[in-house]
This record gives C-alpha cells, structure tokens and sequence, in this order.
C-alpha cells in the first residue's frame, strides 16, 4: 500500500527566507513619504505575517483609513522597487532551506505549499528569483484570504491538494502562524530563527532551531 499523501505548508518571511531588511526599509520609505514617525523595527517586525492593511491599521492605530490605505500603497512600492533592484539579494534564503526544500520535493508522498501575507505578485516574483517556483503546488497569499491567523489559507490548501488535516503541517516563525494551524486543527511546527520570539509560539506543536530539524521533526508527528 502507498503511503498517504502529505502536505508541508510554508510561512515565506522570516521561515523561509530574511527579508527583515526588505521590509524595515520599504515600511520606512512608507511612513517618510506621508511625513508620519517612523515605528521602531521591534514593531514593525511584529506584524510580519499580517496583510498589508491589517499591518498598517496595527502600526498607524491613529491615522486615518485614507493614511492607512497611503501606507499599504507606499510600502509595495517602496518594497516592489527594492525588489527589481536587489533580485534574490533583497530576501536571502534561510541556511538549509533550499536543501531541505528539495529533499523533501523529492519525496514522491510529500505535497509542498505557501501560505504567506505576501501579495501573489511578490510571492511569485520571490519564488523565481531562488528558482523554487516549481517546488510549491499549493500558494496562499493575501489577496485573496482574511490575513491570518484565520485558516482560510490553510483550509483552501487542503481542498486544492486533497490531503487531510491529519497529514498536514503548518511552518512558521510568528504567533499568527502557529494560531492559523490551531485554528485549522493542523500541526505548528515553530522556528526560532524568525520575527517572533520563541515564547511567542505557545500554540506550536513543536519549535526548531535549524531547517535541518525539520525532516525529522516531520517524522516524529507523523509516525
């Protein structure tokens, strides 16, 4: 008998790759141009995972809708801009990542998938620049799913893959992606090495420090 298949779902910023230099200085370039305080990159690291809006409506809880909107606009730009200019350099990939990724591509029973606060267009201009387009069947993003950590991503990637809630994972650095998991009765599985500090990831079922103990940690909840 084959084995059943099994789907891996991936956070992109802060698990897969580091683009916290990306994003401080497009949110940076953002609240410049609307000539608003600049928040301190703790706090804008904390709503990384976040969609856009709700992002901005956390960070500017003061401004107006209209600023907020001005905001969101800015920071593609600002982020869109960086991304032509520095390719693949702008959001390196985590250590191990795209070993582990392959390895697990391999696997004929493994399904690999996004679910990300990233628009469409910056997810998949993130996954050509690192070659790995052909590596995910399954991509979430935010324009088209509450930002999380409602399980509408998680759930609609059941659905197109066809694999349960049983033999799926959810990996992630941010409490909004361990909380998404929850909600979709997935496992979490959390990294240390993101956007949210370790305690932050009550809800995961297990935290790694390394892509390295990834494969094995797969195992433990599946077998």
């Amino acid at each position: 008998m084959s084995a059943p298949l099994r789907l891996v779902l991936f956070d992109v910023d802060g698990t897969l790759v580091d683009s916290q230099g990306a994003i401080v200085s497009a949110m940076t370039a953002s609240f410049q141009a609307q000539s608003l305080p600049v928040p301190s990159r703790n706090a804008i690291l904390s709503i990384v995972g976040l969609s856009l809006p709700h992002a901005m409506a956390r960070l500017a809880s003061d401004q107006s809708d209209l600023v907020q909107n001005a905001l969101v606009d800015g920071y593609k730009q600002a982020y869109h801009a960086q991304r032509l200019e520095q390719g693949a350099a702008s959001s390196p990939l985590y250590p191990g990542a795209r070993e582990v990724i392959q390895a697990l591509h391999d696997m004929p029973e493994v399904l690999l998938g996004v679910a990300t606060g990233k628009s469409k267009r910056g997810l998949d201009a993130l996954l050509e620049a690192h070659g790995l387009e052909q590596h995910f069947i399954t991509r979430q993003v935010a324009d088209h799913h509450p930002s999380k950590p409602h399980p509408s991503m998680i759930e609609t990637a059941l659905a197109e893959t066809g694999v349960g809630a049983a033999h799926s994972v959810m990996v992630g650095d941010t409490s909004f992606d361990m909380e998404m998991a929850a909600a979709a009765q997935v496992a979490g599985i959390g990294v240390s090495w993101g956007y949210h500090d370790r305690s932050a990831l009550s809800t995961a079922q297990y935290v790694i420090e390394s892509f390295e103990e990834l494969p094995v940690t797969l195992a433990n909840i599946w077998d």
